[in-house]
């Protein structure tokens, strides 16, 4: 430990969304400036109330706590874990424990800053700070400009100025590790209360729905150990859902049982030493989770609208057309066997591939003729790593409504992207087993088999699978229709940096 003399007699560490005892910059802060520090997790309300009683991330987010407590003890240390209304629990705590400062990370959703200030408010009347770090991202707010010191809006020169700012410093100064055993001696050990049990908080247990990943900090170090020596080829693997090519760490990204500083370090020490495309491609993903939480911050407006207002003036379908084809898409039940799949990927394990989150928005919004707002709020809903800067910068993307968004002509062709990423029919065939016996050539668009092909692969179209709700070719017209109010939107008028 460094002779640094604390400011504070005793510190709590809000934990949300960074579950983890290591490389934890609130945690570290706390402890240097700390006499005394104590963990706290509260169950907010304000967030579980409006979640259905089987969902699976509570279960997720209780594994993790768990261990996190168990690690924090292991230190030396404790973690508080309460259920009830974060913007109250927290003051009360303080109070009660006579905190005089709350250490947390930042967090960047609007909802989550109103919260915050709401806190930092009740804790200022107990004379209790509140302090807030960097700690999900490498490079937040405007860390990144253009040089004309104006944010970005287009990825590609961002990411560039992204990692001309990375590599002007040396030993990897940005993703450096934050030495919390340094500090230990100063974890306060209280005694232990039992966690909220899920039944409790409204979750039964028995009806919760597992995350097939394992949880917690030693979930995600046993996902890392996994792809690492995989993402060497993560750039020709990623785009195919039915080969083990993602590294599968979104949902411990989301809830910080990883440490995004450790894996970009991983990342540029195989670009350093190999060279390796995929962990440059891998490492714009995590460029691409910067970009989007610098765009929310910045622009906090696209939660409920257009990144490029012009497209709010697009007249989307409605009324019972569009609430049939939105549940079909849903149910997984369009006729379109890649899309229905994906839907299904979604709705049994709370995963989906991220080419197929292209295939599957891109077809609600362009096929279909419905709402972004709508599918985006059924990936919040379902996704086990649902992030509201990621999930609306991808359903902006889709619908070109974005930053940096696909042109609103380009409209994905949901039987060719079947037949180049699922040439064999693999990822179907686990999701639609009523489509298993057909050949690999006619499972991408059953409707166009002859009917003695369909007959003998035991598929009666319209009975054991659907035939296509919408005409590809007839909604691809309708759609370039229904943009027609926003060509000059998608002309450029400003060039970046």
């Amino acid at each position: 430990m460094s002779d640094h003399t604390p400011q504070f007699p005793l510190s709590l560490v809000w934990f949300r969304r960074d579950l983890r005892s290591f490389d934890h910059a609130a945690l570290y802060h706390a402890l240097r400036q700390s006499k005394a520090v104590i963990g706290v997790f509260i169950f907010d309300k304000a967030i579980l109330d409006h979640l259905p009683s089987n969902d699976r991330r509570v279960k997720f987010i209780a594994d993790s706590v768990r261990e996190l407590q168990q690690s924090l003890q292991e230190c030396g240390g404790s973690l508080i874990v309460r259920y009830g209304d974060a913007a109250t629990e927290i003051p009360r705590l303080a109070a009660e424990l006579h905190a005089k400062a709350v250490f947390v990370n930042h967090d960047y959703e609007p909802s989550a800053i109103s919260r915050d200030d709401k806190v930092k408010a009740a804790l200022k009347e107990y004379s209790c700070e509140m302090l807030s770090f960097k700690d999900q991202v490498i490079f937040e707010k405007s860390e990144v400009l253009s040089l004309s010191n104006t944010q970005f809006s287009v990825f590609t020169p961002y990411k560039n100025a992204w990692l001309k700012k990375f590599y002007a410093q040396s030993d990897d100064f940005y993703s450096k590790a934050y030495p919390v055993a340094a500090y230990a001696d100063r974890f306060l050990a209280v005694p232990p209360t039992p966690m909220p049990t899920l039944a409790s908080m409204g979750f039964a247990e028995a009806e919760s729905q597992p995350i097939n990943i394992p949880a917690g900090m030693s979930g995600g170090r046993q996902l890392f150990d996994d792809f690492v020596n995989r993402m060497k080829d993560y750039d020709v693997t990623r785009d195919f859902p039915a080969i083990k090519g993602p590294s599968y760490l979104s949902v411990h990204l989301r809830f910080g049982t990883v440490s995004v500083r450790h894996l970009v370090r991983e990342a540029m020490q195989q670009i350093r030493t190999a060279s390796h495309q995929g962990a440059q491609t891998w490492l714009n993903e995590l460029i691409w989770r910067d970009f989007y939480f610098m765009i929310l911050h910045h622009h906090p407006r696209v939660e409920k609208a257009a990144f490029k207002p012009a497209y709010d003036a697009i007249q989307w379908e409605d009324g019972d057309v569009a609430d049939k084809y939105f549940n079909a898409w849903c149910e997984g039940k369009t006729g379109y066997p890649l899309v229905d799949a994906a839907m299904l990927q979604l709705n049994q394990t709370g995963y989906m591939h991220n080419r197929l989150r292209m295939v599957t928005a891109c077809f609600l919004i362009k096929d279909l003729g419905i709402d972004w707002r709508r599918g985006e709020a059924y990936f919040a809903e379902k996704l086990n790593d649902f992030d509201l800067a990621a999930n609306n910068g991808g359903w902006q993307w889709a619908a070109s409504s974005g930053c940096d968004a696909q042109p609103y002509f380009r409209i994905f062709n949901p039987i060719t992207q079947s037949e180049k990423f699922d040439a064999d029919g693999k990822f179907i065939r686990r999701y639609l087993p009523q489509l298993a016996r057909l050949d690999k050539r006619s499972i991408h668009a059953p409707w166009k088999a002859a009917p003695l092909l369909l007959q003998q692969a035991g598929v009666k179209l319209g009975d054991t699978y659907p035939t296509p709700i919408v005409d590809h070719d007839v909604a691809r017209k309708a759609t370039l229709a229904r943009y027609a109010v926003v060509k000059k939107a998608d002309e450029p008028t400003t060039a970046e940096d």
